[in-house]
């Protein structure tokens, strides 16, 4: 392997760049390995270390399980970078198996109800908060998507189904308080609740519910027919 600085290597092909310009899927695997062992050697660059990593093993089946005498035994790879690559593996292994959280499942809107009452009630902020939803209706996220004044809330349809796309979600919940109590909707509720739910249609995530808590008791726009 020809040796060639890693200076001399244009900006746009460096692998740091080249993932924050177009994320990690669209970076080889020696260059991920690249970003993770940082520098190279006397005789290699940082990616042709990668490289010459990833050419002792015949796959990435036979590379994640390689043992500290296997990686220690690839000039080049002293025993810090071969911890470093093993303990990356080991992260790795661990997230591919990491449950995904749960926290409950919509039975009812009265099950939702009680669920925001208790975090929501009797708060003198206004918080608009978001239920992520899988197909079965569990709840695979809870995120509070803004915190606003006594008397306002500003909350914009685009940053909702933002996340409901990140957790992958099926359908969402929003549920908002009203700082005085009463939960009553408002017309600007009623409003961003129309636009919610025409954002949800055109996007393919179903907005099932708008709940607004007050002090004691609570609101179902669902059931109000506004949805």
């Amino acid at each position: 392997m020809q040796t060639q600085k890693f200076i001399d290597v244009p900006t746009h092909s460096r692998p740091r760049e080249r993932m924050e310009e177009f994320g990690p899927s669209a970076l080889a695997n020696h260059e991920l390995l690249a970003i993770l062992l940082r520098t190279g050697t006397r005789h290699y660059n940082v990616l042709q270390l990668s490289m010459q990593v990833f050419s002792h093993f015949d796959d990435l089946y036979t590379f994640k399980h390689a043992s500290l005498e296997e990686l220690l035994s690839i000039t080049g790879i002293g025993k810090a970078k071969a911890i470093e690559i093993l303990a990356s593996i080991e992260l790795g292994k661990r997230m591919a198996h990491a449950p995904l959280c749960k926290e409950g499942t919509v039975t009812s809107s009265q099950y939702v109800g009680k669920l925001l009452m208790n975090e929501l009630n009797g708060l003198q902020q206004e918080l608009v908060v978001a239920l992520f939803l899988n197909t079965k209706n569990e709840i695979i996220k809870k995120e509070t998507i803004f915190k606003g004044s006594l008397n306002s809330s500003v909350a914009h349809p685009r940053e909702i189904y933002k996340a409901a796309i990140k957790y992958s979600s099926a359908r969402i919940i929003i549920a908002h308080n009203h700082p005085s109590g009463n939960p009553e909707p408002s017309e600007a509720d009623l409003s961003f609740t129309k636009r919610m739910s025409e954002a949800g249609k055109l996007i393919g995530i179903e907005l099932l519910d708008h709940f607004i808590i007050g002090e004691d008791s609570y609101v179902s726009l669902k059931e109000m027919g506004e949805i």
